[in-house]
């Protein structure tokens, strides 16, 4: 084993090194980073061992056990206790290490439209444009694995009982998760990333909509019909009453039994 010399500073004292935690994953390429990611469907394993010192004080690592998740909550939070108080803005609503939920107000923004296929009789998006558009309020939950983009009925901040709805954004899929393409995801899943993951979302191309998107909003003329009568009027709202709620129509015809779909519904969920 390599020695290290680390230095720890505490208000209480110095750090002592008590435990370690061993992961083992089946072996796979050899040009990895042992801190990067790794495949999902690689079988893992990790133990958690006491570490003794000898007369000199040289660490050595003892036999362990299977890390539990009573070891996990031990140590998060342990580790919570050293994490610095952080200030959340006003349009937060989660901030986890594993989450984070927020939502922006309706405006009017500019709007990114190159349709891969060109209907007939639209006034404005018939080509690659950027015009000004009004946004529903939005709400956005990212995760480790997705971006969630849903719309909100009213704008202002949403709680746990808000019902959420389909959000009109192309390149959305009616799961409501971000189709990210070709577009950079954020890496760190921070406060500080919120302008990436918004760029994502408001300042992408839309190409399409997908599959069964065409289905989320009331009344004719489908999804792209209904941007390009907003882009030629100069709207300044969006018609909230044509969204549907989500996770009711999206496919044609079809009816929802379920319970109304609401944030803390969809936060419970998330993964």
């Amino acid at each position: 084993m390599s020695e290290h010399s680390t230095q720890f500073e505490a208000a209480g004292g110095g750090l002592v090194l008590r435990g370690a935690i061993l992961l083992y994953r089946s072996e796979g390429p050899r040009n990895f980073s042992s801190y990067g990611a790794h495949r999902g469907d690689a079988a893992a394993f990790a133990s958690m061992h006491a570490v003794e010192h000898d007369e000199e004080g040289r660490p050595t690592i003892a036999a362990g056990v299977p890390l539990s998740r009573a070891h996990l909550r031990q140590w998060t939070e342990a580790l919570g206790r050293t994490v610095r108080p952080e200030l959340l803005p006003e349009n937060i609503l989660v901030a986890h290490p594993d989450m984070l939920v927020w939502w922006v107000p309706e405006q009017v923004r500019p709007a990114y439209f190159n349709l891969s296929t060109r209907l007939a009789g639209l006034q404005v998006l018939t080509e690659r444009t950027v015009v000004p558009v009004p946004y529903p309020a939005h709400l956005f939950i990212a995760t480790r694995s997705r971006l969630g983009v849903y719309a909100l009925p009213v704008n202002e901040r949403p709680t746990a009982d808000t019902r959420v709805l389909h959000s009109p954004i192309l390149n959305v899929f009616v799961n409501g998760s971000l189709c990210w393409g070709n577009i950079p995801t954020p890496r760190a899943l921070a406060i500080s990333s919120i302008p990436e993951f918004e760029r994502a979302v408001f300042d992408s191309w839309s190409t399409h909509p997908n599959p069964g998107q065409e289905f989320t909003i009331s009344g004719k003329g489908g999804l792209v019909r209904l941007w390009d009568d907003l882009a030629a009027r100069r709207a300044k709202r969006f018609p909230i009453k044509r969204l549907k709620a989500f996770g009711a129509g999206a496919r044609q015809g079809q009816r929802s039994t379920t319970e109304p779909i609401t944030l803390g519904r969809i936060i419970g969920g998330a993964k």
